[in-house]
């Protein structure tokens, strides 16, 4: 059993969704048995989500979730079109009718399970299922969506379901590299990444793989592929594996990935008697907001202060929410859109504390100014000025030479400095 998942890009235009149906039915024809997941056609869902806005309805909600599934519904009808004109039987299937069953929170459900019953039905009588991403029903009958990116987890769940072998992803790049290639021509595609690794490089920007899917993989033990749709590039490998290699001397810093949809957050309140910290987390968790980098004050300063980071597509109505607050005890809100963050991405990074002192220095010999900070074992993430942003990510990549493919031995030099890399 294979799953293969097709992103927007891959079905964009006929030719695209030909070329993607021939893929397929090579993977057939070799004796596999295989469910496919499609994204809407590249541009279907803005699109879509640009019509309910003309009408006054861009807010999540039931009927946004209907329309924004008829994408991922054409995508799937067309695909099975062409390989029956391939002479590959092939049935599309919608998420209700693959049974994915979601949570009732539209626009950004979660996946409770899937039945897979007409899934396996078809597989095992020689047909191609192909399956919509992005969607399931909820509780009540509705469509559900999964937020944008989501037809990465629905691939991923339905390869945990089904047992397969692996879910491939074909995308428009050669799979996962080091830094975006699109700002950093010198990024290089990385041939395996550690599950954990590829979760925090798709939390801090990474957008090649949808964040949850990882985490899904990790915890049902799918292997996932991530693949060109227009080339026959090996790609790049999710997976848990031990090379030959002493893990002293693997490389440390994988990747360096950078975000622009932040926003930097200060909450503040004169009240020192009142700790507003578990009511700002109960407003963010109300709104679905990702929050990182939180800092606060200690409890003997003069007054309470809450920082922290979230997505910038989404302060409008945290901002609102957040005034609504504390305006309540005599405090206030300040915003900082004008804010990217960069993260070195890796395996052991606490362990060898000269990595973020390297990162700071590299980025004061740059002339790029630094404020909020977090660290952990798996990522070094830092807060720049939007407009700088680039070139912290080119400098970073210097100078943990992510240029090189493979580290030329357990110690490499740059700056003057000797350092694991």
């Amino acid at each position: 059993m294979l799953v293969q998942k097709y992103g927007g890009t891959s079905l964009q235009t006929l030719d695209r969704v030909r070329h993607a149906a021939l893929r397929i039915a090579q993977a057939r024809r070799r004796g596999s048995s295989v469910a496919v997941v499609v994204s809407a056609r590249g541009g279907r869902t803005d699109d879509l989500l640009r019509l309910a806005a003309d009408v006054g309805a861009a807010a999540p909600s039931r009927e946004l979730d209907q329309l924004l599934a008829v994408g991922e519904c054409e995508s799937a009808a067309l695909m099975a079109l062409a390989l029956n004109g391939l002479g590959v039987p092939a049935v599309s299937l919608t998420g209700q009718q693959a049974g994915i069953r979601t949570t009732d929170r539209h626009g950004d459900a979660l996946i409770e399970g899937i039945e897979a019953a007409r899934v396996r039905v078809a597989t095992d009588g020689g047909a191609v299922a192909v399956v919509t991403g992005f969607q399931g029903v909820d509780p009540a009958g509705d469509v559900a969506t999964l937020g944008r990116g989501g037809s990465d987890t629905t691939a991923v769940a339905l390869a945990a379901q089904l047992g397969a072998s692996a879910c491939e992803i074909y995308t428009d790049v050669d799979g996962v590299f080091s830094a975006d290639p699109r700002i950093l021509p010198a990024a290089h595609c990385l041939p395996w990444v550690d599950p954990g690794v590829m979760a925090e490089m798709a939390f801090a920007g990474a957008r090649i793989l949808h964040t949850r899917c990882i985490e899904l993989a990790a915890m049902e033990g799918v292997e996932v592929r991530v693949r060109n749709a227009s080339s026959q590039a090996r790609g790049t490998t999710v997976a848990e594996r031990q090379d030959g290699r002493p893990l002293e001397t693997r490389r440390a810093v994988v990747a360096v990935t950078h975000d622009t949809d932040v926003a930097r957050v200060l909450v503040h309140c004169r009240d020192i008697h009142r700790d507003l910290a578990p009511d700002v987390f109960e407003v963010l968790a109300a709104q679905g907001t990702v929050v990182d980098l939180v800092a606060r004050s200690g409890p003997y300063e003069s007054e309470f202060r809450m920082g922290f980071t979230i997505r910038r597509s989404q302060a409008g109505p945290v901002r609102a929410a957040l005034h609504e607050l504390t305006d309540a005890f005599g405090g206030g809100v300040h915003f900082d859109e004008n804010v990217g963050k960069v993260s070195v991405v890796g395996m052991g990074l606490l362990s060898r504390p000269e990595y973020t002192a390297r990162l700071m220095a590299a980025l004061a010999a740059a002339g790029i100014p630094t404020s909020w900070m977090s660290t952990s074992q798996m990522r070094l993430s830092v807060i720049v000025p939007r407009e700088r942003t680039v070139d912290a990510v080119e400098t970073l990549h210097r100078e943990f030479q992510l240029d090189r493919s493979q580290p030329t031995g357990d110690m490499s030099v740059n700056s003057g400095r000797s350092a694991t890399v």
